[in-house]
């Protein structure tokens, strides 16, 4: 089934497809957050849109550590701050203009950073990478090609619940960079990775949704639900501060442990 012409194809896109960038951006109120939630369990376009923006964190994350950035602590810091009131604005009415000039695909990455920048975390989007229904070999995203990068990854499969998880770590300056690679998770679900310190604290370092066909199912009838689910966190703890990683669903569900 084909989605919704892209701008490109010279076809406006529908006035509920244009919320895709609105919600990556967090600037959608309660009410209209459901309802785009309710629209993206079924469209598949839209999950496309919000999959292009997977491992923005990461790579964000990893502007501080390029030779000659002047990266520091504060930098990585700055990753999960809440900006003053007259960013947000100038953030937002950047958003505006480019939906005003239809140059969506510069929109959506304004979005994303706009989105770290504001939510840190939390505004981690998932990806599945590695195919496409046609059958056809697509380059791996960003997130799944940190992950494959990394040389620290902890793995686990919970024996209640069926779901595999493996880790990807990478100490930083400002803390740990995260790749999480989920298996045999099927939806609808929203789920969060959740580090559990030492010391007790818990951080959440991303969120997403599975759809109803799920990530990672080996007997699934179309390649993007067998492909693994890739999504970047981060968080302030360094790696040999941290106890766990958890996968929960947002009802409090945990789905699977991984031991740091």
């Amino acid at each position: 089934m084909s989605g919704p012409m892209s701008p490109s194809q010279g076809s406006s896109v529908p006035s509920e497809h244009e919320t895709v960038g609105a919600y990556a951006l967090g600037i959608l109120d309660d009410a209209e957050a459901t309802a785009f939630e309710a629209h993206l369990a079924g469209c598949e376009w839209c999950a496309q849109q919000l999959d292009e923006l997977a491992g923005m964190e990461p790579m964000l994350a990893a502007l501080a550590d390029l030779p000659g950035s002047g990266g520091t602590a504060a930098i990585g810091e700055s990753l999960s701050a809440k900006p003053s009131p007259r960013l947000a604005e100038k953030l937002v009415d950047e958003v505006a203009e480019r939906r005003a000039q239809k140059r969506r695909r510069s929109f959506y990455m304004i979005a994303a950073a706009a989105a770290l920048i504001i939510a840190g975390p939390l505004a981690a989007v998932a990806v599945n990478g590695g195919g496409s229904d046609d059958g056809k070999q697509v380059a791996a995203t960003p997130a799944q090609a940190t992950f494959q990068t990394m040389s620290d990854k902890k793995s686990a499969t919970d024996a209640s619940t069926h779901v595999s998880a493996t880790v990807g770590m990478a100490q930083k300056d400002w803390g740990t960079q995260a790749v999480l690679e989920l298996k045999n998770v099927k939806g609808p679900l929203k789920c969060s990775l959740v580090l559990v310190a030492k010391n007790g604290q818990r951080v959440t370092m991303s969120s997403w949704s599975v759809p109803d066909w799920g990530y990672g199912i080996p007997n699934a009838k179309t390649e993007t639900a067998k492909n693994p689910l890739y999504i970047g966190g981060a968080a302030a703890f360094q790696p040999n501060e941290i106890d766990h990683f958890e996968v929960v669903t947002f009802e409090g569900k945990k789905l699977v442990q991984v031991d740091a």
